[in-house]
């Protein structure tokens, strides 16, 4: 058989292949996903518009294997951290926060602010960690929190230092899950303005008193790998720690630093 038909043969083959209970137990994963407080059985095959019977099965083994739990007070499911542990340990998430966790625990310490850091999953931004400021009052973003790519801080850094073809192909996946343009030119212009500042910083638009601030990690070859932001807080009676500025300087070394320990150097 020559080379197209090898070709051939593979498309049939991925074409014709299927596995029904991998693919509900993808459905049930993703299900779950957008619902914390967990689920009953009944109440995921209403929504999959699957048969009881068809669930069940596949839910115990999930549970068995340690990536469904059920809560003992409701019988309600939910994803366990095996998920979470697992993207850890095969994707480059695992070297990103050993080396930007004990940055980040210093950086809360140093400025009494919290910090996250943001990477591409999708057409969204995802928290992958987290570090609270040490004080008794702080604002800060839950682990596996969704961060909107085209509007959020973090997710402007993302683009504006991601590859052309890379922002592209992001930008065309959020229009895809949206439906909808996203006034590429306006944005444009926006990340434009971040790359020749080689920073975000910005009032948010959902927490008042809070202004976001964002900067680049990177790794070996100038990828862009993740965007490290502060929430700064801005209490009424002045207290906290260091300005905005000076948590823009702090946060500047900090993200230099692991940027450096993922094998950056900068021109």
């Amino acid at each position: 058989m020559d080379g197209e038909g090898h070709k051939r043969e593979a498309r049939v083959r991925r074409g014709s292949y299927t596995a029904p209970a991998l693919e509900k137990a993808f459905l049930i994963i993703e299900l779950l996903a957008s619902r914390p407080q967990g689920m009953l059985i009944s109440e995921m095959a209403t929504a999959l518009g699957r048969s009881l019977g068809e669930l069940f099965r596949i839910v115990v083994v999930m549970e068995e294997a340690g990536y469904l739990e059920k809560s003992p007070a409701d019988d309600r499911y939910r994803v366990t951290y095996k998920f979470l542990d697992i993207a850890y340990r095969a994707t480059p998430a695992r070297r990103l926060t050993a080396a930007a966790l004990p940055e980040m625990q210093a950086l809360a310490l140093t400025t009494g602010q919290s910090c996250h850091l943001v990477v591409v999953e999708g057409a969204d931004g995802l928290v992958i960690a987290r570090e609270e400021n040490p004080g008794t009052r702080g604002f800060a973003l839950r682990m596996g929190a969704s961060i909107d790519l085209v509007t959020s801080c973090s997710g402007k850094v993302l683009l504006a230092f991601a590859a052309a073809t890379e922002a592209g192909r992001l930008l065309d996946r959020v229009e895809l899950v949206r439906g909808s343009p996203i006034g590429r030119a306006g944005l444009a212009e926006d990340l434009e303005q971040v790359r020749a500042a080689g920073y975000a910083l910005r009032e948010s638009p959902i927490t008042r008193g809070v202004t976001d601030i964002s900067y680049p990690i990177f790794s070996f070859g100038g990828t862009c790998m993740a965007a490290l932001t502060v929430p700064f807080l801005e209490l009424i009676d002045g207290s906290q720690s260091v300005t905005i500025k000076e948590a823009r300087l702090i946060l500047a070394e900090t993200a230099t630093r692991i940027s450096h320990q993922l094998g950056h150097q900068p021109e």
